[in-house]
C-alpha cells in the first residue's frame, strides 16, 4: 500500500512512523512535511487547501490511501475531492467536518443526539454582547466565562477567565474581526481526549489521552495548540470510557448519518468528566496534536490497515485493536514568545534523537535544522508507567538546545502522582 499523508506537524510525523511499522505499507509520501519527516517519506510541496492539487499529487505518487492530518483542508472539502477522484481517503467530508468547523453546528448535532454538553449562546452583534455575558460567568453560577471563536482558531480562539473584562475584550475582538462568538457555561472536572476511528455508524475507540492547552506549568497563561499529552489515563474507569463511546460518540456518529453527513475518518471528542458525568467540550474532525504522538506511540495494530478499512467502508470487519503495555508522555518544545508570534530561524541541536518528532522545522541548505514555527518539536517518552515515561521524555528534552525555547515541566505529573480523582 502506498500512502500519502497531508500535513507538516508532529502529528503527521507520528502518523508516518506508525504507518511505516505496518507491513502492508511499502511507500510513504508527505506534503508538505518538515525536516524530520523528510527522512522517512518522500516529501512534496503542495497547497494542502486545494483539492485539485492534492488529487494531482496523489495520482503522481500512485497513492492507494490519502491521510489528511490538519483540519483546514478537511473543512474546505479536500477529502471530497480525493474520493471523487476514486482514491481512498481517511478524512471526513466537508459536510461532516463542520463538527469542528462550526461550533454552532456541533452544538446542534449534540442537541439532536441527546449528548450532554455545556449550555451555550451565539453572539454575532456587539450590541448583544453585554447582556449575553450577564447570562454566563461567575454571576450566573459558573466558575469562569468561556468565550470561543465559532470558527477554526488553531486551538487559540478560546479564553476561559473569571475576569469579565478579559472575557469581554476577547469577545469584542472576535466580533470586530467578523467572527461570531460562542459563550458557554463552564464545565468542571479533568479533561479527556478520546479519538475514535469512525466509518458511518461504526466506531472504534483508541486509548484515552489528556492534553495540556495552557502555555505554562499549573495551567497558567494563554491557550495554545497544545503543550503536551499523556496516555493512557490511569484514573479513568473503564465504565466511564465505554460510556463515552456508547452515549456520546456513537449517537453523534449516528446523527451525522441521519443528516447525510456520515463521518469517515477520525472523530475526536474533547470532554470534561464533571461531577454529573462526562460532557463534551468540543468535537474535532481529525487526529489531535499532541495527543496523537502519545496514543500512536502505544498502538500495536497496523495503522495503515486500520485507516484503509475506515476509508473503504470495511471498518466493522477490522477487529479489536492491540496496544503495547505501559504509558507514553509527549512534551512540546515551543519557540520563544509562543503562543504569540514565535521567534524562528534558530538552529536546533539534538533534534535527531530517538523520540523526537518534528513540527515547526526546516532544513537549511547547509544541512542545519532550524525552527520555523511556534511548536517546534514533540518529545515522546515511553515506559512501563507514567512516571517512567515522564522521565524518558524529560531526559530527551535535556539533550535538545534551541535558543529561547520553553516547555512545560508538569506534563502528566498529577496523574503519575495519583492526584486526579473522579
Amino acid at each position: 500500500m502506498r500512502v500519502l499523508v497531508i500535513g507538516s506537524g508532529a502529528r503527521e510525523h507520528a502518523l508516518l512512523l506508525a504507518l511505516r511499522a505496518d507491513p502492508q505499507v511499502d511507500a510513504l509520501a508527505i506534503a508538505p512535511g518538515n525536516a524530520g519527516t523528510a527522512s522517512i517519506a518522500d516529501q512534496h510541496d503542495v497547497d494542502v487547501s486545494s483539492g485539485d492539487d492534492v488529487v494531482a499529487l496523489a495520482r503522481k505518487v500512485h497513492a492507494d490511501l490519502v491521510v489528511i492530518g490538519p483540519e483546514v483542508p478537511l473543512v474546505l472539502g479536500v477529502a471530497d475531492a480525493v474520493r471523487a477522484a476514486g482514491i481512498a481517503c481517511f478524512g471526513p467530508s466537508k459536510a461532516a467536518a463542520q463538527i469542528e468547523g462550526s461550533k454552532a453546528f456541533a452544538k446542534d448535532v449534540m442537541a439532536a443526539a441527546g449528548v450532554r454538553t455545556a449550555s451555550s449562546e451565539i453572539v454575532d452583534s456587539p450590541a448583544d454582547l453585554d447582556a449575553a455575558l450577564d447570562r454566563f460567568g461567575p454571576g450566573a453560577g459558573d466558575a469562569a466565562w468561556v468565550v470561543k471563536d465559532d470558527r477554526l482558531a488553531a486551538g487559540k480562539g478560546v479564553v476561559v477567565t473569571p475576569d469579565r473584562e478579559v472575557a469581554r475584550a476577547h469577545a469584542a475582538s472576535l466580533l470586530e474581526s467578523g467572527h461570531p462568538v460562542l459563550l458557554e457555561s463552564f464545565l468542571d472536572g479533568p479533561e479527556v481526549s478520546l479519538f475514535c476511528v469512525v466509518d458511518g455508524q461504526t466506531v472504534v475507540p483508541l486509548l484515552a489521552a489528556q492534553d495540556f492547552k495552557r502555555v505554562g506549568d499549573g495551567d497558567s497563561g494563554p491557550n495554545t495548540g497544545g503543550m503536551g499529552a499523556y496516555a493512557p489515563l490511569p484514573w479513568l474507569p473503564d465504565d466511564v470510557y465505554r460510556g463515552i463511546v456508547s452515549q456520546i460518540v456513537e449517537p453523534v456518529a449516528a446523527e451525522l448519518v441521519r443528516r447525510n453527513a456520515g463521518f469517515s475518518g477520525l472523530l475526536y471528542a474533547g470532554l470534561a468528566i464533571t461531577s454529573q458525568g462526562p460532557a463534551v467540550i468540543e468535537f474535532n474532525c481529525r487526529f489531535g496534536d499532541p495527543e496523537t504522538q502519545s496514543v500512536l506511540g502505544l498502538l500495536d495494530s497496523p495503522l495503515g490497515q486500520l485507516l484503509y478499512a475506515a476509508a473503504t467502508g470495511t471498518l466493522a470487519d477490522f477487529g479489536e485493536l492491540r496496544w503495547r503495555d505501559g504509558a507514553a508522555v509527549t512534551v512540546v518544545l515551543a519557540a520563544e514568545n509562543y503562543p504569540g508570534r514565535p521567534r524562528v530561524g534558530d538552529v536546533i541541536v539534538g533534534s535527531d534523537a530517538d523520540g523526537v518528532l518534528h513540527a515547526g522545522t526546516v532544513r537549511r541548505d547547509d544541512g542545519a535544522v532550524v525552527s520555523s514555527g511556534g511548536r517546534v518539536l514533540s518529545v515522546v517518552g515511553t515506559g512501563p508507567d507514567l512516571a517512567a515515561a515522564r522521565s524518558a521524555a524529560y531526559d530527551i528534552l535535556a539533550s535538545i538546545k534551541l535558543p529561547g525555547s520553553h516547555f512545560r515541566t508538569d506534563i502528566g505529573s498529577a496523574a503519575a502522582e495519583g492526584k486526579i480523582h473522579l
